[in-house]
């Protein structure tokens, strides 16, 4: 757990995402998932809308979540094959943990609706920083599901919400490799005026 505020830089500076199939048991029990989603809860929220919400899916509803899943694939897919069926399965059984992310704007707020996008993204990073400071790693992915509404109406999305990602959450099973970063120069300029 990340207790000294000392090392936060160093936990920023070197934090990974996790691929969910590389993630093993033991997950975050059920008083480690509140801590965690109460530190997810914790982000940047212009006119305090909480326009996300999350969603657990317990590990003993996994099956039936891959029911779901494969139904609302067999939907778009009818003729999907055997090895298609076989990975949606897998999808759903990743990890010990699973939060879904949705985004759940306020239509009706004089907020932009991209601020609360925004935002939904934070609580989504945020769930993946409290995840990591409880000592568990965690992937955020997205895929077909993310963008099927059949998906996002299980999940009790309404018609102006979306599927924001699936968040997994466990132990590393191995560690994670590092990936390339962009250069700073690629992606930080420094504004001046125009003459």
């Amino acid at each position: 757990m990340l207790n000294d505020p000392s090392s936060l830089p160093s936990y920023l500076a070197s934090r990974r995402s996790s691929r969910p199939r590389d993630l093993v048991a033991p997950g975050p029990d059920a008083t480690q998932l509140d801590a965690i989603l109460t530190i997810a809860a914790r982000t940047p929220d212009h006119g305090k809308l909480a326009p996300w919400r999350f969603v657990v899916v317990a590990s003993d509803r996994r099956d039936a979540f891959a029911a779901m899943l494969t139904a609302a694939y067999r939907g778009e897919k009818p003729n999907a094959g055997r090895v298609e069926i076989d990975a949606v399965d897998a999808f759903a059984h990743q990890a010990p943990c699973l939060v879904v992310v949705l985004s759940t704007p306020d239509t009706a707020s004089r907020i932009p609706l991209w601020e609360q996008q925004l935002s939904c993204g934070a609580a989504a990073m945020n769930l993946i920083h409290g995840a990591h400071a409880h000592g568990f790693a965690a992937g955020w992915v997205t895929g077909w599901a993310s963008f099927n509404a059949a998906v996002a109406a299980s999940l009790g999305a309404g018609p102006d919400d979306r599927i924001a990602g699936f968040v997994f959450i466990g132990s590393p099973g191995e560690s994670p490799a590092e990936r390339i970063r962009p250069a700073l120069a690629d992606v930080v300029s420094h504004w001046s005026p125009r003459p």
